[in-house]
């Protein structure tokens, strides 16, 4: 795609083919017959908003919703935190926000500057903020269509160019969104193309939300099973409670001065870990380790980050064969045999037991950390060994369930974006 200054206005080019049947030639590309290529600010008005003026008098007052950066997200709204502000009653039509509205941040994320949502006239009267545009389309546009546009490939790669550019913030001007190129099908395609992408958009909301459900039902078996109050079938015997450097070792491995400088392994440091996966690792040898390189592993170990152990960057290592090293950041857990199971005791530091006693020991601190100590002085349940099996085995297939889920989600994301290409471009028709 060749890139023209955004002042001068910009089109995608792409390669000249052969031309199929259907489609044209045009100085732009191939494109489908009947679609053309317009700027932004010929189909839509392009509208700024209002600046919040604590110190203003307001003539004629009237309190109004207030549209700010941070109820429009990434292609969608969220208004789950409005804010009210007075205004003059003269100020609401030159700055309400209308059905069919489409929205757009001034600035951001450079991947999300300008992705569009559209106002559904969920609060009224609303108006918006002075960094939020409203973008009102003309008859010529379908409004769903315009927010999906202003996601795919094209849009995106324009706000690139032309968004002013920080280290990882953009913005936008009016006059430069305004030259955003938008390929324009007639009506009823553009009617179509919007309905079978946002009919992608319900089942990823779907998905969400059976994910946050299956996730809620978790959360509610880990407080019964994990404490007792709830037992599962079969399983009699008194539970103890313990605390963890009773019935396990912290540290057992370190490597010391002494580790020859090409003892290769693979490394873990913090940042590998969000809550529960590893994303990550590094391979490298000792003398190019860093110094926090220590804590050798073993098949069952249990990672707890000493380092904002809120955040629940916890790992419950299950890699088999190699050499492997995490960050002293991490206390390592492992577990004594026939007393205490791994699986068991890695549900607990995500459950509130374990969490509320974290809490405690951080409380008030300038900066949330734990030592390996406070780790072995941690205290829970412990029912007799069969049953913890038992009890992780419940817990880890909700948790393989909870994973399936989104990695149907992680795939529905990718088709609607290759669905996004292909039919935002006039690739592929549905007529």
């Amino acid at each position: 795609m060749e890139v023209r200054d955004a002042s001068a206005g910009y089109a995608p080019q792409v390669d000249r083919p052969a031309v199929p049947e259907g489609y044209k030639q045009t100085e732009d590309g191939v494109i489908p017959k009947g679609w053309e290529l317009k700027q932004l600010c010929e189909i839509a008005q392009i509208r700024s908003g209002i600046a919040k003026n604590s110190a203003a008098q307001v003539q004629d007052p009237i309190r109004v919703h207030y549209l700010r950066v941070a109820n429009v997200q990434d292609g969608y709204l969220d208004l789950s935190k409005m804010s009210q502000l007075t205004i003059s009653r003269s100020d609401l039509e030159r700055f309400s926000v209308q059905l069919g509205d489409v929205l757009m941040n001034e600035g951001g994320d450079r991947d999300k500057l300008g992705r569009g949502a559209v106002w559904r006239g969920q609060y009224q009267p609303c108006v918006h903020q002075n960094h939020v545009f409203v973008v009102r389309p003309k008859k010529v546009v379908d409004p769903e269509y315009l927010a999906f546009w202003s996601a795919g490939e094209g849009a995106r790669k324009y706000f690139l160019i032309a968004g002013r550019q920080t280290t990882n913030l953009a913005s936008i001007n009016k006059t430069s969104l305004g030259q955003l190129p938008v390929l324009l099908p007639p009506a009823p395609e553009q009617r179509t193309i919007a309905t079978a992408l946002s009919d992608v958009d319900s089942l990823l909301e779907s998905l969400d939300r059976l994910i946050a459900k299956k996730r809620d039902i978790k959360q509610a078996a880990m407080q019964q099973l994990l404490t007792g109050e709830a037992r599962l079938p079969g399983f009699e015997g008194k539970w103890r409670v313990k605390r963890l450097g009773e019935v396990a070792e912290m540290d057992p491995e370190n490597l010391g001065s002494s580790t020859h400088p090409a003892y290769a392994f693979n490394y873990i440091a913090l940042e590998d870990v969000n809550i529960g996966n590893l994303e990550s690792h590094s391979e490298i040898t000792f003398s190019s380790a860093p110094s926090r390189a220590k804590r050798k592993l073993r098949y069952g170990d249990i990672l707890v980050a000493t380092v904002r152990p809120n955040l629940k960057a916890h790992l419950h290592f299950n890699r088999a064969g190699g050499e492997w090293v995490c960050s002293t950041g991490f206390c390592v857990i492992r577990c004594k045999q026939e007393l205490l199971h791994p699986g068991y005791v890695f549900q607990h530091f995500f459950a509130h037991p374990i969490n509320k006693q974290i809490e405690a020991l951080i409380a008030g601190s300038n900066y949330p950390a734990i030592s390996n100590k406070d780790v072995s002085e941690l205290e829970l349940t412990i029912p007799p060994f069969e049953e913890q099996v038992a009890i992780s085995g419940v817990l880890s297939d909700m948790d393989a369930e909870i994973e399936a889920l989104e990695q149907r989600r992680a795939k529905t994301v990718a088709l609607k974006q290759a669905l996004m290409q292909e039919l935002l471009t006039g690739r592929t028709r549905l007529i």
